[in-house]
């Protein structure tokens, strides 16, 4: 007997494994408009400090609007993602175009990274011949600038940051709000003591917050288009969960992924003893998916093992008949069973 067990899968609403349980607590159109909010926000105050940091030739108030330049990018990014995450599946995207954040995610990342390699090599040249900084101008900048950013991180912590788009965006201002008040802090020592050197190390400091941001959001956009296990689920540790189920003789072609940030795919085969309930086991680990690991579009091919099977107690058995048997001739994985086995 074989049962499809994916009656939840995307196509579907309103049981357990629909889209219903996908539900944020926040509208997309409440997202839209506090990130917009933030966008004019730092925008407007962008443009502004690009004309005072080259007036006061202050490069770390330089380097802080070309993080800004990059907050603005991920948040136009992450409203142009959302519009099309929201268009319906169909044709030949058969889960919509939800990867859509992933892109601009891993886009906005790469440009943290590059953008702070030029950052590094101009504050590496200032460490070296500091020029003339106007200490006094690059404070009061600074100071205007941890400000904005405390209202663009407020307003971001309002949206659903489940989103990696948005809670991308909403690092990166957290960072620039590091940032300036490190430009501050440098700009207090100049004004104090003269110190030019203080504004590329102030500048320095950005850089490494902008490699820290840049190289987490490529990693973790790169796990999602590489279709890897969720970072918080171990696929050998679910495999021998799912297995462990009552009247479950075997688990194989366990396959979990994510199919945007926040939202999991599992497929698998599973056999049940002869005589068992496959309509029960399917219901039973939905449930157990859903439940302990948050896993709701699930696609479980529920068969019944061959009676011969059941006799074979050799050790690895089970793992051989698998990979044999005409149902499953390329195995992918472990096979989890109720006794030791490789992993």
């Amino acid at each position: 007997m074989t049962d499809h067990g994916d009656e939840h899968g995307p196509g579907r609403e309103g049981e357990t494994g629909g889209h219903a349980g996908h539900s944020h607590g926040v509208s997309a159109d409440t997202d839209r408009r506090w990130l917009a909010t933030a966008l004019a926000l730092i925008t407007g105050f962008m443009a502004i400090e690009v004309v005072i940091g080259i007036m006061a030739q202050s490069l770390a108030l330089i380097s802080d609007a070309a993080h800004m330049l990059t907050d603005a990018a991920s948040i136009v990014l992450a409203l142009i993602a959302m519009r099309l995450a929201a268009r319906p599946a169909r044709g030949g995207y058969t889960y919509g175009l939800k990867r859509a954040e992933i892109l601009s995610a891993q886009a906005n990342g790469l440009t943290l990274l590059l953008l702070g390699a030029w950052l590094a090599y101009e504050a590496v040249r200032r460490l070296i011949q500091p020029p003339e900084v106007e200490g006094g101008l690059m404070l009061g900048t600074a100071l205007a600038g941890i400000a904005v950013n405390v209202a663009a991180t407020w307003c971001l912590s309002k949206a659903n940051r489940s989103s990696l788009n948005v809670e991308g965006a909403y690092q990166h201002i957290l960072n620039d709000l590091f940032a300036f008040i490190g430009t501050a802090v440098a700009a207090l020592v100049i004004v104090l003591t003269g110190f030019a050197r203080a504004d590329a190390i102030a500048t320095l400091v950005v850089v490494a917050l902008m490699f820290k941001a840049g190289y987490g959001l490529v990693r973790e956009s790169g796990r999602i288009f590489l279709e890897a296990a969720p970072a918080d689920v171990h696929p050998d540790q679910l495999g021998d969960t799912l297995v462990a189920e009552p009247g479950v003789v075997e688990v194989h072609d366990l396959h979990v992924w994510q199919i945007t940030a926040g939202q999991s795919a599992l497929s698998a085969h599973v056999l049940v003893e002869s005589g068992g309930d496959c309509h029960r086991v399917r219901r039973d680990m939905e449930s157990l998916l859903h439940r302990d690991y948050g896993i709701t579009h699930t696609t479980l091919q529920v068969d019944h093992v061959p009676a011969p099977v059941l006799q074979v107690t050799r050790l690895g058995a089970h793992a051989e008949r698998a990979k044999d048997a005409s149902h499953c001739e390329d195995p992918h994985g472990p096979v989890h069973v109720e006794q030791p086995h490789e992993h």
